[in-house]
């Protein structure tokens, strides 16, 4: 007894062969002629017996499936079983590529079983073939399905009708659920079905504890099923006399709801449960125009857009969030009596899928994540780039492969930096200018334009702090006026000399350097904290103008850092502080992740709890400003200025409030 199998490289065709390979008999599978590097690693990995598993050179998309003549002379009369498995299960492929491989290559696959010989065809359909039918479908029901607008459902339906027409050769039906994973290995080719969801709950996992209780979808009921179900109920349905003709519904008798599958996924990756649950058809009362019309208003319809990509789920797979279809399988449990073939629960297996996923198919491990991917051949501007933030992160950069261009106004030290990196190999190039100088930004820009031609990631990184209480401030107006000049408009006076060749060439990155400061409102740095904030204002509207455009901002709330702009302090000698390297690392983040902002837990928790409670966090504010006094350098006492010596309840203080400007 032979066999003969198309789609044998697939996901379920792979099992599938291997569970036939326990039976007598050679297996001939179709195989693409530029597949065959393919099928040789898969059938290396699967161990197939090459003198039982016979691989046939085709095209499911020719005639006959593209065999010759004598192909067709050697085949006759030999293949007992042929098991068309070959086509598209993608909601998200084009209607012709869906076309040509479920209709027309099931009809070459017809033609080709009847040119042979064959004694049954057994055709893998779907329960996609029911289209979106409101009720209960039946495995003698066909021509009921409803809902077939669709293009994948419509093909699954249309290339089933093909088979039931057949009279040349006899045949049988199989309609898979949604197909998952192996429920012993949990192995899986591809993300689909419940893995599109898998990302959502993953970042949902990062986000909350998973005790943290959230609000979700109840949905519709969806038919999960594990492939070695599927396949050992095809094998032995096949192998039963008698049951020509019919149709299998090979699902869960039992099927759950969306909510009850995601829960069931987010307990197996330790993620936060839906807790309460929205029956998404209590929205119907609303009329479908009502709804029509709100989800394309282009503020909805981008934002929708914007979520489905960051979860990497298509807009396709929604519509089955309130899937109305249930299957009866009364045929299938019939010819399964007494095999001791069923559906496993879900519950049982969820975890093996969901670790296998995260091991293989996560699509977060397929992201460039290193910083030469991102930075390789571009050019990336740095001011500040001479010391400190600015040096650790031009010699990432460089050695990245950048075009590394490093800005500041002491030629020597500039210079100098500039040197010792293209000793390294890297291609770096230095230019002096006084950002504090709106003409010399201009000639700045200017230059790097002529040199270079346009620059594809800018860090504002150059700045000034001054530390001095309001009340030592009341003669020193310049304090402010300075701070603001180079932190807040040197800075912008570069963006805007950069964003018209970027929004040009639709992609660019700016990264400011902002300050913890500005989420946590430090007391005594008024001037610093306001120039930063204003950067970090400009940028959140910038963002909302050009994200469209392709142009990504990142502020990045900076902790303390041990560089020469906070040496005049002389109490910060004693209190935790970052190493350039270290804040080098987060701006390396940046540039790899680009998000909108980058900052510590516990600047983010000061901005929270001002949010929440302002009159309790300006009494922690105070608290903080009565016991860390002005320094000797803020009050112009240059003698004294050695002298200032931290207490032991200071460091304490700092110590605890790791990385805010004191």
């Amino acid at each position: 007894m032979s066999y003969f199998v198309t789609g044998a490289t697939g996901f379920l065709g792979r099992f599938l062969v291997e569970k036939l390979l326990k039976r007598k008999g050679t297996v001939y599978v179709l195989v693409r002629k530029d597949s065959q590097k393919k099928y040789d690693a898969l059938a290396k990995k699967m161990a197939w017996d090459p003198k039982r598993v016979v691989p046939v050179h085709g095209d499911m998309t020719a005639a006959n499936c593209g065999l010759t003549a004598a192909q067709l002379r050697t085949l006759s009369a030999k293949v007992k079983h042929f098991f068309h498995l070959a086509a598209v299960y993608d909601f998200t492929a084009s209607a012709e590529s869906l076309r040509k491989a479920n209709i027309d290559g099931t009809q070459n696959a017809l033609d080709l079983a009847a040119a042979i010989g064959a004694g049954c065809f057994h055709h893998t359909s779907s329960i996609a073939a029911a289209g979106m039918y409101p009720g209960v479908f039946r495995e003698d029901m066909f021509e009921e399905a409803e809902g077939l607008d669709d293009p994948y459902l419509r093909t699954k339906h249309d290339s089933e009708g093909l088979v039931r027409k057949e009279k040349r050769v006899k045949w049988r039906i199989y309609r898979p659920g949604m197909v998952v994973g192996h429920s012993q290995t949990g192995e899986m080719d591809k993300i689909d079905g419940p893995y599109y969801f898998f990302t959502f709950l993953k970042k949902l996992r990062e986000m909350l504890p998973p005790w943290m209780p959230t609000l979700g979808i109840e949905g519709g009921r969806i038919n999960v099923v594990p492939v070695d179900f599927v396949v050992d109920a095809m094998d032995h349905i096949a192998h039963k006399p008698k049951l020509d003709g019919h149709c299998f519904h090979l699902v869960d008798p039992e099927p759950m709801r969306v909510g009850e599958v995601l829960n069931t996924f987010a307990r197996a990756g330790h993620a936060p449960e839906m807790t309460m649950r929205l029956d998404a058809r209590m929205f119907a009362f609303v009329p479908s125009g009502v709804r029509g019309a709100v989800g394309n208003l282009p503020p909805i319809k981008r934002f929708i857009g914007m979520l489905l990509r960051d979860f990497k789920i298509p807009k396709e797979v929604l519509k089955f969030i309130t899937y109305p279809t249930r299957f009866d399988n009364r045929e299938t449990e019939r010819a399964l009596k007494g095999s001791g073939i069923s559906v496993p629960k879900l519950e049982g297996y969820a975890w093996r899928l969901w670790d296998y996923w995260e091991r293989h198919l996560d699509p977060d491990l397929f992201i460039d994540r290193t910083l030469k991917g991102k930075v390789k051949g571009k050019v990336v501007v740095i001011t500040g780039g001479s010391s400190g933030i600015g040096l650790s992160t031009a010699e990432r950069v460089a050695e990245a492969g950048a075009t590394t261009i490093i800005v500041a106004r002491g030629e020597e030290e500039l210079f100098k930096a500039r040197d010792a990196m293209k000793k390294k190999g890297g291609k770096v190039f230095a230019y002096t200018a006084d950002l504090a100088d709106m003409a010399d930004c201009d000639r700045l820009i200017a230059a790097i334009l002529k040199d270079h031609g346009h620059v594809d990631i800018l860090v504002n990184n150059a700045g000034r702090s001054i530390r001095r209480s309001i009340e030592l401030s009341y003669d020193r107006f310049h304090d402010f006026e300075r701070t603001m000049q180079l932190n807040y408009f040197g800075s912008l006076r570069l963006i805007m000399g950069v964003m018209p060749t970027m929004i040009q060439r639709r992609k660019g990155h700016i990264i400011n350097i902002s300050s913890i400061g500005v989420l946590a409102s430090s007391p005594r740095f008024s001037a610093y904290v306001a120039s930063k904030a204003a950067l970090d204002a400009f940028s959140r509207c910038a963002q909302g103008e050009l994200s469209g455009k392709g142009i990504s901002f990142t502020t990045i709330n900076m902790p303390l850092v041990r560089t020469p702009m906070i040496a005049p302090t002389k109490m910060y000698e004693s209190v935790p502080t970052l190493s350039p390297d270290e804040a080098a690392d987060m701006v390396v983040k940046g540039i790899i992740e680009k998000p909108s902002r980058i900052a510590t837990r516990l600047g983010i928790f000061s901005a929270l709890l001002n949010a929440v409670a302002p009159k309790a966090y300006e009494v922690i504010m105070s608290t903080a400003f009565e016991l860390f006094p002005d320094s000797s350098a803020a009050k112009g006492d240059r003698k004294a200025l050695k002298e200032d010596q931290p207490s032991q309840e200071q460091i304490a203080f700092a110590s605890l409030m790791r990385g805010v400007h004191w």
